[in-house]
């Protein structure tokens, strides 16, 4: 049961960091397409992606978290 929750837990992490790059590689493009364009009122194809890289980190470092309280509830 330990070594599952680890595995989960290593590949949450990993989806984090996966979410993380992704999400600030789409922040410096969006900047790099308003600074050529001029900016704009609506949110470009980046920032939305943006947007969705951030909250699919959020959401893997919460899951993350319960796993990290399942493991600390097994051990006790």
């Amino acid at each position: 049961m330990t070594t599952f929750l680890v595995i989960i837990l290593i590949g949450l992490m990993l989806a984090t960091l996966i979410s993380l790059i992704r999400g600030v590689v789409a922040f410096i493009r969006s900047t790099k397409v308003d600074l050529e364009s001029g900016g704009g009122d609506r949110a470009t194809e980046m920032q939305l992606l943006q947007n969705r890289m951030m909250m699919n980190r959020i959401k893997f470092q919460a899951l993350a978290i319960v796993v990290v309280v399942i493991l600390l509830a097994v051990a006790h």
